[in-house]
Order: structure tokens, then C-alpha cells, then sequence
């Protein structure tokens, strides 16, 4: 394995981890609220972008389709997360049991019933700004 490809795949994983991790914490307010909330796509996005072009040297296309990706990531997770907590409140159980009962594929599938048209335009705006902010180069502080 090359040298260079295991600092690749480290960010790839990293950044699939924050992904998950920005999908969990926008399901807070998605179920505070009780309604899809896909605009939140853009905030993901940019405050993605700024942690992977942080750590992810240099910044340019790597950086924006890790970024991209992470976004999307974090959109599906959010979508499934919320079908499974649909599931869980109709059925009387817990999230957690919801979540191993129902399985992945069953999942994808609540979750791509429930995405509307604007879900998906916020969601690729939030991939496309993200993107952008993590192919830029920081600006020189000094």
C-alpha cells in the first residue's frame, strides 16, 4: 500500500465520522421541532467543510469532494435517523430496538419515501457550498 494512500483513507473515514456525527446533532432539531428541517443542509455543509479544510493538507479537490461527501452523508443519516424515530413512535418501542429491528435496507427505504424535492435541493446546495468553502484556501492570518 502506498504511502500516500493511508493519509487518504484516514480522511475518507474521518470524515464519513463527521458526517455521522453532524446527521446525529441535526436530528435534535429535526425532532424538536417535529418537521424536516433541509435548509439545514447549508449550515452542515459550510461548518463541515471548515473542520475537513482544517486538517486536510492541502486544501483543493480532495478536501471539496470529502466535504461534499460528508454533507450528503449527513443528510441520508438524518433521514434515516427520523424514519427510525417514526418507526419507534408508532410501533411503542425504542429508538434503539427501532434502529436493530428495522435494519438498514428497510431504513433507506422509510427514509427515501419521506425525501421531497426540497430536501434534495438543500441538499446539494449544502454539498456544492460545502465543496466550495473546502477547496478555498484559508486566508493568512497575520
Amino acid at each position: 500500500m502506498p504511502v500516500r494512500l493511508i493519509p487518504l483513507l484516514f480522511a475518507a473515514f474521518s470524515a464519513a465520522m463527521l458526517g455521522l456525527a453532524a446527521g446525529a446533532v441535526w436530528m435534535l432539531p429535526t425532532m424538536a421541532l417535529q418537521r424536516p428541517l433541509p435548509a439545514l443542509a447549508l449550515l452542515v455543509g459550510a461548518l463541515l467543510a471548515l473542520a475537513i479544510r482544517g486538517w486536510v493538507r492541502p486544501a483543493g479537490r480532495v478536501t471539496a469532494v470529502l466535504a461534499a461527501g460528508a454533507t450528503v452523508l449527513a443528510a441520508v443519516y438524518v433521514e434515516m435517523l427520523t424514519a427510525a424515530a417514526r418507526l419507534a413512535g408508532s410501533m411503542g418501542m425504542g429508538l434503539l430496538d427501532a434502529l436493530r429491528g428495522a435494519g438498514l435496507a428497510m431504513l433507506l427505504s422509510l427514509a427515501h419515501l419521506a425525501v421531497r424535492p426540497a430536501d434534495i435541493v438543500f441538499t446539494l446546495a449544502g454539498a456544492l457550498l460545502a465543496a466550495w468553502i473546502a477547496a478555498r484556501r484559508p486566508r493568512k492570518t497575520s
